[in-house]
């Protein structure tokens, strides 16, 4: 057994993870430039001055912290003064608790490197105990500190420790990441409904709906595409419009001489021998050139439109009871679908007749809607059906499975029911015959 190279793995994790759909594609390699781009200036910015910046401002507040003490221990008689001086300059609230000792509590996390910064600095300054509170009196820091015989808190103002510009810096690069993403899906989005636009245009025509031209809007090459899109509709109308033409005059000349020699034939004596033996033979001809004829029409100039299909069928199936095929119907209840009518119920009749030609005694036609997307069409028979070898052959123009047979019903039917962006398919029926599928989009 032959392994794929491992290479190719990472490659297939990569194609599930990114997004399928172009825009998402697209805004991914707008977006992912900004977020790396943003994501080194958040370090330059954080990993180098917001880091030092932080290690100098806790150090400054931590050896101010220590001064306070060493001069409140060194005079003990001023340090009522010493407090109102701190006060003053350092904007620090000073109280001594009198016999208290410290509550252990872990080191509080805060909004930047500047707790990590300020605990290791007080602990560099002082030799003592310490615990800190970021979420102390409004805008301040308490730091307690463990006296010999009590406690000294210190209230420490925020804006001694943070820089006013870090929070200027964060707003202005979320500001931008906003504005850029949104400059980028508002024109990503114009540029990609004119594509949706095109690429709806384009399934629209392919089964056989006429949306006529479409405006070309959005970048020069999507409008490039939309006007050659209007073009290439434009040349497959005229081919259509001249082919049906010249196939109407080909059927005139071919059926002309046809009825010169049907009206002769009738002329002749009735005992003239072999006279209805080429009569039918006649018969059989105009047969074919029509049925040759409706094969290279294909759907003809027929516009889409709304359609009942439950009737259609309903319709069908009393046609071929009336010709005596035993036609039973399982119809569930079938939304309005937009197609061609007349070439639908070409497609169709073309089944049916194939079925009640091979049935023993029973047809089944069911149809139901499919997941919401598709319709669902069986015709069963109890017929010898046909080998699951041949199937794909049967479909094909001239392929057929007895000596009497022209091959181009399959074939017509496979090309109305593409043509309306369907599915025709052969798999074997619970009846003990063929089954045909049609798929059908709603």
């Amino acid at each position: 057994m032959r392994l794929a190279p491992r290479g190719l793995e990472p490659d297939r994790v990569l194609r599930k993870i990114l997004p399928r759909s172009l825009f998402g594609r697209t805004l991914l390699i707008v977006v992912l430039p900004l977020v790396l781009l943003e994501g080194v200036a958040l370090q330059i910015f954080y990993g180098s001055h917001l880091d030092v910046l932080s290690r100098r401002l806790a150090g400054s507040v931590a050896g101010e912290i220590a001064f306070v003490l060493d001069q409140a221990t060194l005079h003990p008689a001023a340090r009522g003064r010493i407090f109102a001086h701190a006060a003053r300059r350092f904007e620090f609230r000073i109280r001594v608790h009198p016999g208290a000792t410290l509550t252990p509590r872990g080191l509080p996390h805060a909004f930047g490197p500047v707790d990590t910064d300020l605990a290791r600095a007080l602990r560099q300054n002082l030799d003592r105990d310490f615990t800190l509170a970021w979420r102390g009196p409004p805008g301040m820091i308490r730091v307690d500190i463990q006296l010999a015989r009590g406690v000294l808190t210190v209230d420490v103002p925020r804006k001694r420790l943070y820089v006013g510009a870090l929070y200027i810096f964060f707003a202005w690069l979320a500001g931008v990441t906003i504005l850029l993403l949104g400059i980028a899906i508002l024109f990503l989005r114009n540029q990609i409904r004119a594509i949706r636009r095109l690429a709806l245009a384009a399934e629209a025509f392919g089964m056989g709906r006429d949306p006529g031209p479409i405006r070309p809007e959005g970048a020069i090459e999507v409008r490039r595409a939309a006007t050659a899109f209007n073009r290439m509709q434009d040349r497959i109308r005229r081919f259509l419009v001249q082919r049906t033409a010249m196939l109407a005059g080909v059927s005139h000349d071919l059926r002309t001489p046809l009825t010169r020699l049907r009206l002769a034939l009738a002329m002749m004596p009735p005992d003239t021998a072999d006279i209805d033996g080429m009569t039918e033979d006649i018969a059989e001809m105009e047969r074919l050139i029509g049925l040759y004829l409706t094969f290279a029409r294909g759907e003809g100039t027929e516009q889409p439109q709304p359609a009942d299909l439950t009737l259609l069928i309903e319709d069908l199936a009393a046609r071929a009871a009336r010709g005596g095929a035993p036609v039973a119907l399982d119809l569930a209840r079938l939304p309005p679908v937009v197609l061609r009518p007349e070439a639908m119920r070409r497609a169709l009749a073309n089944l049916l007749d194939n079925a009640a030609r091979h049935a023993a005694g029973r047809i089944v036609i069911g149809a139901a809607p499919e997941g919401g997307q598709t319709l669902r069409i069986t015709i069963d028979d109890d017929g010898p059906g046909i080998p699951e070898s041949r199937r794909a052959a049967m479909l094909r123009p001239f392929e057929s499975g007895s000596a009497t047979g022209t091959g181009l019903g399959l074939a017509i039917a496979r090309d109305i029911i593409a043509a309306h962006g369907g599915e025709l398919r052969l798999a074997d029926s619970p009846l003990g015959g063929l089954r045909v599928i049609v798929t059908l989009p709603l």
